[in-house]
């Protein structure tokens, strides 16, 4: 990859554009002879280029696509509610991010009311530097798929359809049965198609294009610029290039594709090699200027190249490595959205994760310790604050049982949580009881809480009391109370193996829905006796409550939820409840089965 990036040559750029939206950009405020500490690299407002959907008023910007509400969500345990998608896209707008790629709305009824609720609200959510998302519907190369992606974001301000085909040999004879002929005239036909129903905006990608003919993509990608397309994507769908080689590929099909100036050369690289992140700045310095990413990398099987890891790489090294590269993303929404998606999707993001992982900012060794001590730059070439990460306490208030409403909402708005209302509400009362127990609440404590009472689903069942008798001198035996949705209580006593497995099973009592639990973990938040613990499970319903996938198979979706509190059965059943009330509120939503094809790009 540095060999790539090192012998890369950027040919002189016009800076002037027409400037009407705000994006983020680094500059240091060092003395322009010294040499740039990166960590104390600070933002500053700038202009974001007008959105014209197959150009790019200034060539050193590059689009970011978020999928992770279509190819993120494919991860096993992920699956979202309408509500906690809505949220996310709600999330991702407050990120900066230029196209929310929402969904594949051919796939279910469910999924195509959720883009159109996306497209409705959040695609019409213009703020006051003229920056509205746009909101793409993912469709493969057939009419009645593209109607499905049309009749759901044409309500956006801004509306795109995605639409694709595979392009290698092995998909094409084993997957399509199709000669090269056909798909090149089905690719054709259906880009037309699509900007015949008005859509303005039209994105084709080669599901493939990694292990594809070079010669074949230039003539298909030139037959749908020639038919409309606005933007060229190029998926290495299988994770299985290397980023000199994905460069060159970028650049061969820059260099020898028909029409190719006037179009938008994107790439979606996913990563079964580990070399996603790689791959895609690879792609950018050779000449694309979009990318497709997911919050946290997560996605089908070892993932997608990470948000927050492409737009930091650019962030922080842009300008000296990258020829100037920038994104309009706001990074100090990435830790929120960060969270976010790891609530919402139940996929724990891994401590040695670069830039949101719990250890991408601590130092343990005592030579680096000595080193941040005398100089932060010395361990640190992006600050934890540029992503939202605070370290220090800015307000000097230590929130205790005496701290009122503006106290914690102080607190969380440092964090960057923007909680107001009732989730303020909410968690105000949660926060109290936490205090009476705890002398002082450290702010991975407020994370916690804001993880089990803000970043939820909506309520079916909601944990009233929990009492559990337990040891080596009796069985073990649990009494809930549950309230339901008509605010009637429940209450039913059950044994079991151990407290935990004793409450679970008077929950189901009281639910009567069977499920399996599929995972189940608890870890301590904070040092000490009186930790907070928060607990994640992961269920799945043993009836026939299923999702059809595109393939036609049916196959039970697994439902995660997490809980936190200082008694660790308590967090246990809260966590459970939650994982419920996902399941719940997803069981009776319809589906629309498709035929064969395949959603990864």
């Amino acid at each position: 990859m540095a060999s790539l990036f090192t012998n890369l040559n950027f040919t002189p750029i016009s800076h002037s554009s027409t400037p009407t939206q705000t994006r983020f950009l680094l500059h240091s405020s060092i003395h322009p002879k010294t040499p740039t500490p990166f960590a104390s690299i600070l933002c500053s407002s700038v202009t974001r280029p007008n959105y014209i959907p197959n150009r790019i008023p200034d060539p050193r910007y590059v689009r970011v696509l978020d999928t992770t509400l279509r190819d993120g969500k494919p991860s096993p345990g992920a699956s979202m509610t309408s509500k906690e998608k809505l949220d996310i896209a709600r999330q991702l707008s407050k990120l900066g991010v230029d196209i929310i790629e929402a969904g594949f709305p051919a796939s279910s009824k469910d999924d195509l009311q959720a883009v159109k609720i996306i497209a409705q609200e959040v695609g019409n959510a213009v703020d006051e530097n003229g920056y509205v998302p746009v909101i793409c519907g993912v469709a493969r190369c057939n009419k009645k798929d593209i109607d499905a992606a049309w009749e759901a974001v044409k309500y956006a301000k801004r509306p795109r359809i995605s639409t694709f085909i595979a392009t290698s040999e092995i998909h094409m004879e084993f997957k399509l049965k199709k000669t090269r002929e056909e798909v090149v005239e089905t690719a054709r036909s259906m880009v037309r198609y699509a900007r015949s129903l008005g859509c303005d905006d039209v994105a084709f990608n080669p599901e493939d294009a990694g292990r594809s003919d070079r010669k074949f993509l230039y003539q298909i990608l030139g037959e749908v610029i020639n038919a409309g397309a606005t933007t060229v994507n190029v998926p290495d769908t299988v994770g299985y290039t290397v980023p000199d080689e994905f460069g060159q590929l970028i650049a061969d099909i820059k260099a020898n594709t028909p029409g190719i100036e006037n179009v938008i050369i994107s790439t979606h690289c996913h990563n079964d090699l580990g070399l996603s992140t790689a791959n895609t700045l690879a792609g950018a310095c050779a000449g694309s200027r979009q990318v497709e990413v997911t919050i946290n990398g997560i996605g089908e099987r070892a993932g997608n190249a990470s948000l927050e890891e492409v737009v930091m790489a650019l962030k922080c090294r842009g300008e000296q490595v990258f020829g100037g590269l920038y994104t309009g993303i706001n990074t100090r929404q990435i830790v929120m959205s960060s969270k976010m998606v790891e609530e919402y999707s139940g996929l724990h993001v891994q401590p040695h994760k670069a830039i949101v992982g719990a250890n991408a900012f601590a130092h343990a060794s005592g030579i680096h310790q000595d080193g941040m001590l005398k100089h932060k730059n010395t361990y640190e070439i992006i600050s934890p604050e540029d992503i939202g990460l605070q370290r220090s306490n800015e307000s000097g208030i230590v929130l205790g049982k005496l701290s009122g409403r503006h106290a914690l909402k102080t607190r969380l708005s440092e964090l960057g949580y923007d909680i107001d209302g009732k989730e303020l509400d909410g968690l105000f009362w949660r926060f109290k009881a936490i205090a009476e127990k705890k002398k002082n609440i450290t702010d991975d404590d407020l994370k916690a809480l804001v993880s089990d009472v803000v970043f939820q689903p909506q309520v079916v069942w909601k944990l009233g009391d929990v009492q559990v008798t337990c040891g080596t001198l009796g069985l073990p035996m649990a009494t809930v109370k549950l309230i339901d949705a008509d605010g009637e209580e429940h209450i039913v006593c059950a044994n079991g193996t151990g407290p935990v497995d004793s409450a679970y099973k008077a929950v189901d009592h009281i639910v009567k829905v069977p499920v399996t639990l599929l995972e189940y973990s608890m870890n301590a938040v904070t040092e000490g006796i009186d930790a907070i613990a928060t607990t994640q499970v992961l269920i799945r319903g043993d009836n026939n409550h299923t999702s059809t996938k595109a393939s036609e198979e049916t196959v039970c979706h697994a439902f995660s939820g997490t809980g936190a509190g200082m008694d660790m059965v308590v967090s246990s059943v809260r966590a459970y409840i939650n994982a419920l009330n996902k399941m719940l509120g997803f069981r009776n939503q319809p589906e629309l089965k498709v035929k064969a094809g395949n959603l990864m790009l």
